[in-house]
């Protein structure tokens, strides 16, 4: 059963409040204080009551009491306010009074690692919406007032390690070969024979890392000759796999354990699905190794995480980042008003617009001030902007031949503008360094939109207590 608070203070609490009667004002950081005072808005509590009410079809009102509204919403702030795993959350929280108190759990027993992560996954629909009132609650305390807008976008990475081939394949070995495991055994096949390759797959793997060091003709063909074994290998697991998933379908049916025949869907979905993203692997290979083509279209950078997208932004120390981009749009004092995860990276010269709409919806006028660097810029964009009511368009062109524009990216508004703009690359480093932007340790594409947008509202929320 959903709750929005614990109601009943125990009696020890009782006791440390009238022995300790300003223990508050002592320990606890003026920031927390602060963020601890914009949390106890109402329709914040709302929003996460309702997220928790959906995670089963009577959640709202019946079973036991579950963690309340109001300590899931605090705990996943706490955790990306200090940029903390859920096991150091935990730690954390049990053993500190100043934490107990501001996660409104007093005594009572802190939730486990587990249960945390699946409170966040709640929570993870209604991410955008807190955002939103956040930001909201920002305005209507004048942190921001919408006279200036900047703009730029980063890269926040998947959990991944570095794609090559070869490791691809024999990840899709591997996962395949599990997960036909555990299917026969949730099915109960025994005499059902599927050949575990794993040794020779390693071996096949190593050749190949060996081979990869070698200089000239002779390093090449040794590459190809192992990677023809490694693709054939592929090749056998994919086909058994199949044959194997086609031959238990029926031993499954029989099963009259409903947990067990979901959990045999479930299993059979992903063996497709691995099988699916090997065969893509496959194809990729052999079009890099013996064609030679290193484009190769909508490749495969993760079995685990395979919307992973190989994205370059100019980086000396970083030339490739595997992940997604994030839009990052500011106001005043470091608020930011809007993010986005993109599923497909979009050009940054169509992010202009609906930004500005975006900032029109928020604080209901256009920006006297819009910055952004040239990614940004093109002379649609500048005017569409000038005639949605921004005054001082300050976004360079660098390939510009005209006189006159150059002139006037010169002028001294222009250039204090730019330097205005360059606090957002500061700001995505503090999102990075501070609330963990820089990898993202939730799964999937929903995982990462909540890993942003709780980093961003942790960000919020501190732009918030500074200003006020």
């Amino acid at each position: 059963m959903v709750i929005r608070r614990y109601q009943q203070r125990s009696i020890y609490e009782e006791l440390a409040r009238k022995l300790l009667p300003d223990h508050e004002a002592l320990q606890w950081e003026q920031w927390l204080l602060k963020v601890n005072q914009v949390l106890e808005d109402g329709e914040l509590l709302d929003l996460v009551q309702e997220a928790l009410a959906q995670r089963w079809p009577r959640s709202k009102n019946r079973g036991r009491p579950g963690t309340p509204a109001e300590v899931a919403l605090r705990l996943l702030l706490l955790k990306h306010l200090k940029n903390w795993s859920y096991a150091e959350l935990e730690r954390e929280v049990r053993a500190n009074l100043v934490y107990r108190q501001f996660t409104r759990i007093g005594m009572e027993r802190v939730p486990d690692e587990k249960t945390m992560v699946r409170l966040g996954q709640a929570l993870g629909p209604v991410t955008k919406q807190l955002h939103e009132r956040v930001v909201a609650l920002a305005a209507s305390k004048k942190v921001a007032r919408g006279r200036k807008l900047r703009l730029d976008t980063t890269v926040t990475e998947k959990n991944i390690r570095y794609p090559t081939d070869s490791q691809l394949l024999g990840d899709g070995i591997r996962v395949i070969t599990r997960t036909i495991e555990k299917l026969k055994t949730v099915a109960g096949e025994t005499q059902l024979k599927f050949r575990n390759r794993a040794r020779s797959v390693n071996r096949r793997l190593l050749e190949i890392s060996r081979a990869a060091l070698q200089q000239g003709e002779a390093g090449k063909e040794k590459l190809q000759r192992s990677y023809g074994k490694l693709l054939l290998s592929a090749q056998r697991v994919a086909g058994a796999g199949e044959r194997a998933a086609q031959q238990l379908t029926t031993k499954v049916k029989r099963l009259r354990n409903r947990k067990q025949k979901a959990r045999a869907a479930a299993l059979r979905q992903q063996t497709a699905e691995t099988i699916a993203l090997l065969r893509r692997v496959m194809a990729q290979t052999k079009a890099r190794v013996f064609g030679g083509d290193h484009h190769y279209p909508h490749k495969v950078f993760s079995i685990f995480e395979p919307d992973t997208e190989a994205i370059r932004k100019g980086k000396a120390a970083k030339p490739t980042e595997f992940g997604k981009l994030v839009k990052i749009q500011e106001a005043e004092n470091q608020l930011i008003v809007d993010y986005e995860v993109y599923a497909e990276r979009p050009a940054d010269a169509a992010l202009l617009l609906p930004a500005i709409s975006k900032h029109k919806a928020v604080f209901g006028h256009a920006p006297r001030l819009l910055a952004a660097d040239a990614a940004f810029f093109s002379a649609a964009n500048e005017t569409a902007a000038q005639e949605a009511g921004v005054k001082q368009v300050a976004i360079p062109s660098k390939a510009t031949k005209s006189i006159t524009r150059r002139a006037r990216q010169h002028e001294r508004w222009f250039q204090r503008a730019q330097r205005w703009r360059v606090g957002c690359e500061g700001r995505i480093s503090v999102l990075k360094r501070k609330h963990g932007l820089t990898r993202s340790r939730y799964k999937g594409q929903a995982g990462l939109q909540r890993w942003v947008g709780l980093g961003v509202i942790a960000n919020n929320l501190l732009a918030i207590a500074d200003s006020t």
